[in-house]
């Protein structure tokens, strides 16, 4: 009985980190594979060595589909290779396609417009205001500012008020992000 609680739950555990992967280039499993083809010119002994590189080959696999490949899709670019674009962003003849009937945020890279930022800073103005002072690659540079409230957070950016948010409502995004 123990055993099968055991089987049952090392399943869950697979199935459910499964979710985290992400489709893209597999660089490090592909840096295994030139390393196997440079090794031995025969198609055997090449045979052979990917036979004793399997534990590597699986764990290079592992690495890409729940690191690498997951800051690749995020941000783009993987960063391994450097190959840009992801390959979730490779432009195909696709059988469904979704992305004319979708908000344009969703069929973009969501990381890729920070390659621009420079530097950011934090500071607290004053008991109640925080502020973050932006600068970009190409000299620009902005202010992001939070304004506490009674039971809120109001957001300007340079100064421009962009949106009021809750305390309940960041605390619930602390929480569901894991900050």
């Amino acid at each position: 009985m123990k055993s099968k609680a055991i089987t049952v739950a090392v399943i869950a555990a697979l199935g459910v980190s499964s979710l985290t992967g992400c489709m893209g280039q597999m660089a490090t499993t592909g840096l295994v594979g030139k390393f196997n083809l440079e090794i031995v010119d025969n198609r055997y002994g090449r045979e052979g060595m990917f036979l004793l590189l399997s534990p590597v080959y699986a764990i290079a696999s592992f690495a890409d589909l729940f690191i690498f490949n997951a800051v690749e899709f995020w941000t783009g670019k993987n960063p391994l290779s450097g190959k840009s674009p992801a390959v979730v962003d490779t432009p195909a003849d696709a059988i469904l396609k979704v992305n004319d009937s979708l908000d344009s945020s969703v069929t973009t890279v969501p990381l890729s417009n920070n390659s621009d930022v420079k530097s950011a800073t934090m500071q607290q103005i004053d008991e109640n205001t925080m502020q973050m002072d932006i600068s970009y690659l190409d000299g620009s540079h902005k202010v992001l500012r939070g304004e506490k409230g009674q039971g809120s957070v109001a957001f300007y950016l340079n100064d421009e008020y962009i949106t009021t948010v809750s305390n309940e409502e960041l605390i619930n995004y602390i929480h569901t992000s894991k900050i």
